[in-house]
C-alpha cells in the first residue's frame, strides 16, 4: 500500500509537471512524425521483442525435456559360448535399440527463476532504452525546428536591411545626378548592400541545411514555425533535479544496469547449489537373452543429484565481482546526478541571463530605430552623412540580430532543460 501511494504521488507530480511545458502542435506532430520514420527508432523498438523472446525462452526452460533415439550397431565378433553342447549366444550382432527419453529439472535451487529474472531486466532496459532514443529524437527535432525559426526572422532582418539599403542607393543616385552626393556615396551604400546580401546567402545556405536535417529525421522537409513559442516553468535546481531522477531515461537507464547486475549477482551466488533431476525412458531393443534377436519393449526412471564439490574458488570469485559491478553502477548513478545538476544549473543560468539580456537590449534597439530614422531625415535634407546614415542602419541590424540571438538561445536553453528534466512534451 505505501509502495502504490509513492507511485502514485510521483505520478501526479510528473503529471503536473508535464503541464508546465509549452510546446506548439506542429513541433509535436513532428517529433511524433520522426518516431515513425527515423531508421534509429526502429532498430530499438525490434531490440525490444528480441528481448521479449528471450525471456519467453528462458521461461522455457521449466518444461521437461523429450528426445526420441533410435541406434543401430553391428558387432563383431559374435559373443558365443558353448553351453550343454551347443553355441549359446550372449549379444546380438545387429544391434537395435529405439527409445524415448524425458528428463525434468525437479529442483534446481531458483537458477532458472534467476535466469527469467534477468531476461525480464533486459526487457525493461531495452524499452527504457527505446524511450531514450525517442527523446535524444525529440530533442534533436525541437532544436532543428527552432534553428529554422532563428534563421527565417535573421533572413527577415537582412531583407528589410537590403530594402532599406536599395531604397537609400536609389536617393543617392538622385543627388548624384543632380550634382549633389558624390560618387563614393553611392558605391559605399553598394558595398554594403553587396555585404548584407551575401549575408543573406549565407543564411539562406544554413536555412537550406537545417530543412534537410528535418526533412532527415522526420521525412517532412517544411516548417511553418514563425516565433520561439517553447515555454517552460522555471524551478530551483533540487526541484528540478529531483524531477530529473524520476523522469528522465538516463537515470531509469542507470538503474536497470544496477538491477541487470544484482540479477547477475544472484545467479553467480548459485553456482555452489546443487541439482536435482528425474530421468525417465521407454523403448524398445534387441539383446535380452535367451533370445537376443527379439526386439523387447523396456523402460527405466531415476532420479540424478549433482552437487558441486570444488570448482577453485570460481564461484566465491564471481559473486565478489558482481558485488564490485553492483557498487560501479550505484556510484555512476551519483556521477550521473552531480553531472545532471551541473547541466541543469548551467540551463536555468542561460534562461535567466537571455531573459535579462533581451530587457537590457529593448532601450538600445529603439535608439538605435531612432537614430537611423533621424540620420535618414537627415541625409535626405543634407545636412547629414552617408557614413552616419551607414552606421545607423549597421546598428539597427546588429541590434534586432542581438535581440534575436538572445531570443533564440533562451528558446534553446528552455528546450535543452526540459530535456534533462526528462519532460515528454511531445
Amino acid at each position: 500500500m505505501k509502495k502504490n501511494l509513492i507511485f502514485l504521488t510521483l505520478l501526479l507530480a510528473v503529471n503536473t509537471a508535464m503541464a508546465q511545458v509549452k510546446a506548439n502542435t506542429e513541433l509535436k506532430s513532428l517529433i511524433t512524425q520522426s518516431f515513425s520514420y527515423f531508421p534509429k527508432v526502429k532498430e530499438v523498438e525490434n531490440a525490444i521483442i528480441t528481448a521479449q523472446d528471450k525471456v519467453d525462452l528462458t521461461q522455457l526452460n521449466n518444461l521437461p525435456v523429450v528426445n526420441g533415439n533410435a541406434t543401430y550397431e553391428y558387432v563383431q565378433p559374435k559373443i558365443i559360448i558353448p553351453l550343454g553342447g551347443t553355441d549359446f549366444q550372449f549379444a546380438p550382432v545387429h544391434n537395435l535399440n529405439g527409445n524415448v527419453m524425458a528428463s525434468y529439472a525437479l529442483f534446481d535451487f531458483g537458477r532458472v527463476k534467476a535466469t527469467v529474472t534477468r531476461s525480464k531486466d533486459d526487457l525493461q532496459y531495452a524499452k527504457h532504452n527505446a524511450e531514450n532514443v525517442k527523446a535524444q529524437l525529440a530533442y534533436q527535432v525541437a532544436v532543428i525546428y527552432y534553428n529554422i525559426v532563428f534563421l527565417k526572422k535573421a533572413i527577415s532582418i537582412q531583407d528589410s536591411l537590403i530594402n532599406f539599403l536599395t531604397a537609400n542607393l536609389n536617393v543617392v543616385q538622385t543627388k548624384l545626378n543632380n550634382g549633389d552626393a558624390l560618387k563614393i556615396d553611392l558605391l559605399n551604400i553598394q558595398a554594403n548592400r553587396d555585404q548584407d546580401q551575401n549575408r543573406k546567402v549565407d543564411l539562406m545556405n544554413s536555412l537550406d541545411k537545417q530543412l534537410n536535417l528535418l526533412e532527415y529525421t522526420t521525412g517532412i522537409k517544411k516548417n511553418n514555425g514563425q516565433v520561439f513559442d517553447f515555454d517552460i516553468n522555471l524551478t530551483d535546481v533540487d526541484a528540478a533535479l529531483s524531477v530529473a531522477q524520476t523522469s528522465n531515461i538516463d537515470f531509469l537507464l542507470a538503474k536497470d544496469r544496477v538491477k541487470q547486475s544484482q540479477s547477475e549477482l544472484e545467479i553467480a551466488k548459485l553456482g555452489d547449489k546443487p541439482f536435482i533431476g528425474l530421468n525417465a525412458g521407454a523403448g524398445v531393443k534387441n539383446g535380452y537373452v535367451p533370445d537376443v534377436s527379439e526386439m523387447k519393449f523396456n523402460y527405466a526412471a531415476g532420479v540424478s543429484f549433482t552437487v558441486p564439490i570444488y570448482n577453485g574458488g570460481k564461484t566465491k570469485q564471481q559473486v565478489k565481482l558482481q558485488q564490485n559491478i553492483i557498487r560501479q553502477n550505484e556510484l555512476a548513478v551519483e556521477s550521473l546526478s552531480s553531472n545532471y545538476k551541473k547541466d541543469i544549473e548551467q540551463a536555468i543560468t542561460d534562461i535567466k541571463s537571455n531573459y535579462e539580456r533581451i530587457n537590457n537590449t529593448k532601450g538600445q534597439t529603439e535608439q538605435t530605430v531612432y537614430a537611423l530614422r533621424l540620420a535618414d531625415t537627415r541625409y535626405k535634407n543634407g545636412v547629414g552623412t552617408n557614413l552616419e546614415l551607414t552606421n545607423a542602419s549597421t546598428n539597427v541590424q546588429r541590434a534586432l540580430l542581438t535581440t534575436l540571438q538572445y531570443e533564440y538561445q533562451l528558446c534553446l536553453a528552455k528546450v535543452e532543460l526540459a530535456k534533462l528534466m526528462g519532460y515528454q512534451y511531445w
